[in-house]
C-alpha cells in the first residue's frame, strides 16, 4: 500500500488533503440545495462573477477572498434586482450578469501583462499550494456554514418544494433564498483557490447528485455528499502524484466519476436488484485484491525523491530578501509570500560599520558586503564572512524542480583565508553555490570555498582559499586567475583542463543555463559543458571600450545580463544570440534585467526607474520611485515575476510588476535602512 501512503507524507499534499476535505464539507451542505433546488446556472455564474472582483484584488494587492466575495456578493445582488422583473425569466438575468461580470474581470486582466499566472490560479486553482492560513480560513468557512445549513434547514426545505407554503408558515421565503444565495456564495469563495472557478461544481454538485442517488433525505444526503468529496479528495490527490496531472482537475475529474458511478450502480439496482448491483461492484473491487498477500515482503526503507533533512518541501519556490543595514549592521530577512520579516542576530564581532554617504554612486566604501547563492546570504565585515541561512532554496533538477524551506538562522562566521592587503579587498562580491559546494568571490579576485552541506547542518567549516574567481559548474570548478588562464578544475582544486581562450583583467561572473560567464577586458567569454566537454566562447565587445562591464546582474538562470558601462550607459549581453546592446542612460545607478524580451531595467540617480526595450533603446515607461538623491548601494533583484529595490533613504522595499509599466506592487516597510539587499529563494 505504499503508493497509497506515499503521497501524504510530503507536508504540502497534507495541507492539500485537508483543504480538500474541509471544501468538500463546505460544499455539501450548499452544493446539495443547489442540485435540489436546480441552481447550478446560477452557481456557475456566481463563480465566474468573482473575476472583476479578484482581478481588481490582484492588482491593487489586497486580499484576493475579499476581492472575491465582494464581487460574489454583487453578483448575487444583480440577480435578485432583476430576477423580480416580469419581462423576463429569472434564467435571462443570470445570462446576462454572467456574460457582464466575466466581460468585465477579463478587460481588467487584460490590462495587466503581469496577472498571467495569476489568471490560470484563478481559474484552475492551485490544491497543492494550500498555506496552514488557508486551512483556518476554510475552517472558519464551514463553521458559518454549518450554522447557516443549521439555522435555515427548515426554511430551505419548505422554499424548495413549496415556496407558497413556506410564506404561509412564517418562514419568509424571501430571506430564505437570500441566505441560501449566501450559503452558495460561501461555498464558492472558499473552493475557488483549491480548485478554481471552472472546476469548483466538481465538488459543489458531482458529490450531492451522486448521494442523491442513495438516499432521499436531506441530511443523509449532505453526510454522502462530504464523504465522496473526501474519497474524491485521496484519490484525485493520489492520481495527480503518481500520474504527474493537475490535482485540483484531478479531485473535480474523480468527483465527477464518483456520479456516473453511482448512476450505473443505481440503473444497475433498479434493473437486477440489490444483488446484482452488489455482485457488480464486488467485480469492480478484484483487481484491489492484489493489494493484499498472505504474506507481506520485507519493506525497504528509502529515502523520498528530493528529501533533505530538517526541511519542508514546498508546491512554489519560497523567495525572501535579506536586508542588511550597513550603518548598523543589523540584518532582516523578508519573506515575499507571508510579507512576515524575520530579525537575524549577526555578532559582527566589533567590524567598524558605516553608513554610505549621501548621494554616493557607489555608496563609498562600506565596510559591509552582501551576497548570495541562492540559499545562504554571505555577509563580509573586514576579513570575516559572516553567514545567514535564508530558510529557502530551489533544487534544479532540469527537468522538474523542488523547493523546500527551513528555519531562518545566523550559521556563524569564518575568517578569509590568507587575508587581503585590505579590508574591503576581503568584501563579498558574489555568491554561488551547488549542493555541495559554495564559492565566495571577493573583491580581490580570489575565491572562498565552503562545504554547502555542513552550512546546511548549521556548522560553519574551516574555508580554503582560491586564486582566481572560482564557479562551480557541471560537478567541476571554472576558475579565471588573474593572469587571464581559464582552468576547469575538480572539486578539490586538483589542476585540471586549461581552456584554449583567456580573460584577460576577469572581474565580473554569471551562472546562465548556457554556461559560466566572465567578465574580460575584451568582452564576455562563455564556458559551457556540452556532451561531457568544456568548450569556451568569447563575445566580443561591439568595438574596444574602456568602460567595459565588471559586475554582472540578471535574473537567476536567464541567458541576458546586464553591467553598468561606466557613468552614462548600460551593457546588455545576450549568451544566446551571442550580441552586445549599449544603452546611452546618464547617472545609471543599478541596472538589471529578467531576460527574454523583458524590458531593461535601470536607476539613475536622481531616483527614476527606467524601463527600456532591450532592443531598440527607446524608453517604455519611467516611474519616480526613491523619494529624493539615491543614498546607499541601491540593487535591483529580479525574478521570474517580480522587481525589487532597495529605497535606503525611506526605509522600504519596492516590489515591482516589470511586465506591467514598473507598477509598484508591494511596498515593505523596514526598522532599518535596506542598504544591502539580495534575493534567495530561486
Amino acid at each position: 500500500m505504499d503508493w497509497l501512503i506515499a503521497p501524504f507524507e510530503v507536508a504540502f499534499v497534507q495541507r492539500a488533503l485537508w483543504g480538500g476535505l474541509l471544501v468538500s464539507c463546505v460544499c455539501a451542505l450548499a452544493g446539495t440545495w443547489v442540485v435540489v433546488r436546480g441552481m447550478a446556472f446560477l452557481g456557475d455564474a456566481m463563480a465566474h462573477g468573482m473575476l472583476p472582483g479578484v482581478a481588481v484584488a490582484a492588482l491593487l494587492g489586497g486580499n484576493l477572498l475579499v476581492g472575491a466575495a465582494v464581487s460574489c456578493a454583487a453578483m448575487a445582488f444583480g440577480v435578485s434586482v432583476l430576477g423580480r422583473s416580469k419581462r423576463f425569466a429569472t434564467d435571462t438575468a443570470i445570462g446576462l450578469l454572467f456574460v457582464g461580470m466575466l466581460a468585465a474581470g477579463v478587460i481588467i486582466v487584460s490590462r495587466s501583462q503581469s496577472f498571467a499566472v495569476d489568471l490560470t490560479g484563478f481559474l484552475f486553482g492551485d490544491v497543492l499550494a494550500v498555506r496552514s492560513r488557508d486551512l483556518w480560513y476554510l475552517v472558519a468557512a464551514l463553521a458559518v456554514a454549518v450554522v447557516v445549513a443549521v439555522l435555515g434547514h427548515r426554511a430551505f426545505l419548505a422554499l424548495s418544494f413549496d415556496p407558497r407554503k413556506a410564506h404561509t408558515l412564517g418562514l419568509r421565503p424571501k430571506l430564505a433564498h437570500a441566505a441560501l444565495i449566501g450559503l452558495v456564495t460561501l461555498a464558492i469563495v472558499a473552493s475557488f483557490h483549491v480548485v478554481g472557478t471552472l472546476l469548483v461544481f466538481g465538488l459543489l454538485i458531482a458529490p450531492p447528485a451522486a448521494a442523491m442517488y442513495w438516499s432521499d433525505r436531506i441530511p443523509v444526503i449532505m453526510a454522502v455528499a462530504a464523504l465522496i468529496g473526501g474519497l474524491s479528495t485521496v484519490g484525485g490527490l493520489v492520481i495527480s502524484w503518481h500520474a504527474g496531472t493537475a490535482a485540483g482537475a484531478t479531485i473535480a475529474a474523480v468527483a465527477v466519476g464518483a456520479f456516473f458511478l453511482s448512476a450505473i450502480v443505481s440503473a444497475l439496482r433498479e434493473r437486477f436488484g440489490r444483488v446484482g448491483a452488489a455482485s457488480v461492484a464486488a467485480l469492480a473491487a478484484v483487481p484491489l485484491v492484489g493489494c493484499g498477500t498472505a504474506e507481506e515482503p520485507a519493506v525497504v526503507e528509502e529515502t523520498p525523491h528530493g528529501f533533505v533533512a530538517g526541511a519542508e518541501e514546498m508546491t512554489e519556490a519560497q523567495t525572501r530578501l535579506v536586508v542588511v543595514d550597513a550603518g548598523t549592521g543589523a540584518v532582516r530577512v523578508v519573506d515575499l509570500l507571508t510579507e512576515e520579516v524575520t530579525p537575524v542576530d549577526v555578532a559582527l564581532e566589533g567590524a567598524a560599520v558605516q553608513p554610505s554617504p549621501a548621494g554616493s554612486r557607489t555608496g563609498g566604501s562600506p565596510a559591509l558586503r552582501l551576497a548570495d547563492d541562492g540559499r545562504f546570504a554571505y555577509l563580509s565585515s573586514g576579513d570575516r564572512i559572516h553567514i545567514v541561512d535564508s530558510g529557502a532554496w530551489t533544487v534544479d533538477h532540469g527537468d522538474h524542480r523542488h523547493y523546500y524551506s527551513a528555519p531562518i538562522r545566523s550559521v556563524g562566521a569564518a575568517t578569509v583565508p590568507g587575508g587581503a592587503s585590505t579590508s574591503n579587498e576581503s568584501g563579498v562580491v558574489a555568491a554561488y553555490g551547488d549542493s555541495a559546494l559554495a564559492t565566495v568571490v571577493l573583491e580581490s579576485g580570489a575565491t572562498v570555498a565552503f562545504d554547502r552541506v555542513a552550512l546546511g547542518e548549521g556548522v560553519v567549516p574551516e574555508p580554503r582559499r582560491i586564486d582566481g574567481i572560482a564557479v562551480p559548474y557541471g560537478e567541476r570548478l571554472v576558475v579565471a586567475d588573474g593572469t587571464g588562464r581559464v582552468e576547469v578544475r575538480d572539486r578539490d582544486g586538483a589542476p585540471g583542463q586549461v581552456q584554449p581562450e583567456t580573460c584577460p583583467a576577469a572581474q565580473g561572473q554569471a551562472v546562465t543555463r548556457r554556461g559560466v560567464v566572465f567578465g574580460c577586458a575584451d568582452g564576455a567569454l562563455v564556458v559551457a559543458q556540452r556532451e561531457g566537454e568544456f568548450v569556451t566562447e568569447k563575445i566580443p565587445y561591439p568595438t574596444p571600450t574602456a568602460d567595459r562591464a565588471t559586475a554582472f546582474t540578471h535574473r537567476p538562470g536567464s541567458t541576458t545580463l546586464t553591467a553598468l558601462a561606466g557613468r552614462d550607459a548600460v551593457w546588455s549581453v545576450d549568451i544566446r544570440t551571442k550580441t552586445w546592446t549599449h544603452t546611452p542612460l546618464a547617472d545609471a545607478v543599478a541596472a538589471n534585467t529578467a531576460g527574454e524580451g523583458s524590458a531593461l531595467l535601470a536607476l539613475t540617480r536622481d531616483g527614476v526607474l527606467h524601463g527600456i526595450d532591450p532592443v531598440s533603446g527607446t524608453q517604455t515607461a519611467q516611474v519616480d520611485l526613491l523619494t529624493g538623491p539615491v543614498e546607499g548601494r541601491p540593487v535591483i533583484q529580479v525574478d521570474p515575476n517580480r522587481a525589487y529595490l532597495n529605497d535606503s533613504r525611506a526605509r522600504t522595499v519596492h516590489e515591482i510588476a516589470y511586465n506591467d509599466n514598473l507598477r509598484t506592487a508591494r511596498e515593505f516597510p523596514l526598522d532599518i535602512e535596506p542598504s544591502l539587499l539580495v534575493e534567495a529563494g530561486l
